[in-house]
């Protein structure tokens, strides 16, 4: 069996440990590319948003590569994510690829569902002791990585050379994907959480704060946003962001499941404005912008594909939001006609505006 599977921000990493640990050949298609969004393009319906596209491409260059097994996901909800399971494959199989598909469903009985899709996946009809097992230091690994990913968003935008911080977190998911046992995880932190200490930086420097909400899948992927987490550091600006997959296995699979997560302070924000379920991003979107604000925050990028109608839904209510609360919000959406000339204009453009704001507040406290 050889295994493929598209990526998503760093899934890939604990992943293709799993498969190395027990013997079963991955096949990790490339970064997303241009020749990934040709490939999705040309063969996904028009109308279809960016994630679909760049996912079936990536699921094509997997296939390419030898793979003879696909890894997809599947859900319920608005969102037209749970379909793409089921699209992929009859897009894949009209292409003449022979293949088998599993597909696992995000939301069905939460945490008990991803650990009986891995024990299913791996040989020897492991115990669900060691499942668990398998699954907890998955999510350590995917824990690790996130953890240097924020670490980077901190010092990228106070580093005096610029680029430092990005080179040292594109190079920590093979890292973090060598380490096999916890004591080995925890010297690559060291190791990689000590070069980015090592950064010099400008200790004075007072970064712009911005929040970039939206579509879970745009905002967690740099080839799908162009890169904007880098852009925006490279200009001083921090960026924070929702869409986090470890925040989502703790929210989702432990803490939502009993009714204790941030998503209750979340709706809560987002009820005035919105209290009918459209999808859990649209929600997000609106209520982290309004807590935001309250923790000062200097403005929000709102991101999310072409057609993608929870996200437009939230579009159109944000008006209201930004009114009631003063907070600016940039949103923009994405395609594969997106330029990034156009993109990297307006992000300046919002940056001078954000400036602009800071300064006339500051000017008012000293009076």
């Amino acid at each position: 069996m050889k295994v493929t599977f598209p990526h998503m921000g760093s899934v890939w990493v604990p992943f293709k440990t799993l498969l190395d640990k027990h013997g079963i050949e991955s096949v990790v298609p490339p970064i997303f590319s241009k020749n990934t969004m040709s490939l999705g393009v040309k063969y996904s319906p028009e109308w279809m948003c960016l994630p679909y596209k760049v996912l079936l491409g990536n699921l094509i260059e997997g296939l390419e590569q030898g793979a003879d097994t696909v890894i997809d996901v599947r859900g319920p909800g608005l969102c037209r994510l749970g379909y793409y399971a089921k699209l992929h494959e009859d897009a894949l199989r009209d292409m003449g690829f022979k293949f088998t598909i599993r597909a696992f469903d995000w939301q069905a009985e939460a945490i008990l569902a991803l650990a009986k899709f891995i024990k299913e996946l791996l040989p020897g009809n492991k115990s669900w002791r060691a499942t668990l097992g398998e699954l907890k230091f998955a999510i350590q690994q995917l824990s690790l990585i996130e953890e240097i990913e924020r670490k980077a968003h901190y010092v990228r935008p106070r580093e005096i050379k610029k680029g430092e911080a990005t080179r040292v977190w594109r190079g920590a998911g093979d890292r973090v994907c060598a380490a096999h046992t916890t004591a080995s995880l925890k010297k690559v932190r060291e190791e990689v959480m000590g070069e980015l200490d090592a950064i010099p930086t400008d200790t004075a420097a007072r970064p712009l704060r911005v929040s970039i909400l939206g579509e879970f899948y745009v905002a967690l992927n740099p080839f799908c946003n162009m890169d904007l987490e880098d852009e925006l550091g490279k200009r001083g600006v921090e960026v924070t962001r929702s869409a986090w997959l470890t925040e989502w296995v703790k929210a989702w699979l432990f803490l939502e499941w009993v009714g204790l997560g941030h998503g209750r302070k979340v709706k809560r924000a987002a009820h005035p404005y919105l209290s009918r379920d459209v999808s859990g991003d649209a929600i997000q979107s609106l209520g982290e912008t309004i807590l935001h604000k309250e923790e000062g925050f200097d403005g929000i990028l709102h991101l999310y594909p072409f057609t993608c109608m929870p996200e437009i839904i939230a579009e159109n209510i944000y008006p209201r939001v930004i009114k009631d609360h003063s907070i600016p919000v940039l949103t923009v959406v994405f395609d594969e006609q997106m330029a990034r000339a156009g993109l990297i204009t307006r992000i300046e453009a919002f940056i001078d505006l954000m400036e602009r704001r800071r300064t006339k507040a500051l000017a008012a406290k000293t009076g």
